[in-house]
């Protein structure tokens, strides 16, 4: 199942590959896209070829910010057609819950969850990949554009209380701290990305917001097609990658968080050719990969992460997936994770 995204989200990638050293064309031609592809911004490519972009010009320009430097200029207009609905939200929470309803025009890999805490509220996002990828700068990017669209709405009222990464800081901050400059703090090495904020930053009221241009747009954008069809297999990968480091990738909870009950979403992934189970071990495998590249976490963390309250079950788990077990596979494989990754298949 290929994922397919807009073209825009490579905005800036030809700027920013010049910048550190690299042959743009080279590395497009590299990944199977054509130069021409940027031309046009809601052209639809393929989410697996853009991921493995990213992290081919932060290996080979050496430049681990790459992702976070694409995200720096961009503008609430390269949403697209998106722009208009959210520029007319009257809520930076409406807006934001707007961006996941419609996920499907602007870039269905992204996975983005609204927690709310009492005063608090977690905004969480993922990358979803089709298969086993390494995520770092693809992460930053959607997180960057994330931060920057919430700017664009609330501009000096936007202070979020931190930002949050699960892969290491790099050895220079320079380009976070120019990014996320209104943030208290960032916090690396944690159990997900997104940012926290008051739940009072979500009841910011917009000021540009015009209620009936909102529901023009929301008109116009029902009548657009759809570049991937609707899958509840996708759904559900996506919910797993949210809901798996929160300890809540139960069948049930991932049921109610797409408002279905337990037996119709067990029929729709019948229809899709998967099982839940399945979905969870893929997204286990996945996630097991990227946090083990993080020499920071400790394999009882990623154990609890992957939702394993004994270490002694993760280790099984893992030597079955992986043939080794986790302390000695990481011995042996350190930080290369990620090139192990591209070429492994999928558990079956």
């Amino acid at each position: 199942m290929t994922t397919l995204i807009r073209a825009a989200v490579l905005t800036s990638y030809p700027n920013v590959a010049c910048q550190v050293g690299l042959n743009p064309r080279a590395l497009l031609r590299r990944v199977g896209l054509a130069e021409a592809t940027l031309a046009d911004p809601d052209l639809r490519v393929s989410s697996a070829a853009v991921v493995e972009l990213l992290e081919e010009s932060a290996l080979e320009s050496g430049c681990l910010t790459f992702g976070l430097r694409m995200a720096e200029t961009r503008q609430l207009s390269d949403f697209g057609a998106m722009s208009l609905l959210l520029t007319h939200q009257s809520t930076l929470g409406d807006a934001l819950r707007t961006t996941i309803e419609y996920r499907h025009l602007l870039n269905e890999a992204v996975a983005i969850h609204l927690e709310e805490a009492g005063d608090t509220v977690i905004v969480r996002t993922e990358v979803v990949t089709d298969s086993p990828a390494p995520a770092r700068q693809a992460t930053e990017l959607a997180l960057g554009v994330l931060f920057r669209m919430c700017n664009a709405l609330l501009g000096s009222h936007w202070r979020p209380y931190s930002v949050n990464f699960s892969h290491a800081a790099p050895p220079d901050l320079q380009v976070h701290r120019r990014m996320f400059g209104t943030v208290a703090k960032m916090e690396f090495n944690g159990d997900f990305n997104g940012f926290v904020c008051s739940a009072a930053d979500l009841q910011q009221k917009n000021p540009t917001a015009d209620p009936v241009m909102a529901r023009y747009a929301e008109r116009f954008l029902e009548s657009l097609p759809v570049a991937n069809e609707m899958s509840a297999v996708r759904d559900v990968r996506r919910a797993i990658y949210l809901f798996l480091p929160m300890g809540r990738a139960t069948i049930e909870q991932v049921a109610q968080g797409m408002g279905l009950n337990v037996r119709t979403l067990q029929r729709q992934l019948d229809e899709g050719g998967a099982t839940f189970s399945e979905l969870l071990n893929e997204v286990r495998r996945d996630l097991a990969l990227r946090y083990m590249e993080n020499e920071n976490h400790s394999l009882g963390r990623i154990a609890e992460l992957l939702g394993y309250s004994m270490p002694s079950s993760f280790t099984r788990w893992f030597a079955a997936q992986f043939g080794s077990p986790p302390a000695q596979w990481r011995v042996e494989h350190g930080g290369r994770a990620g090139s192990v990754r591209r070429n492994m298949p999928r558990a079956g």
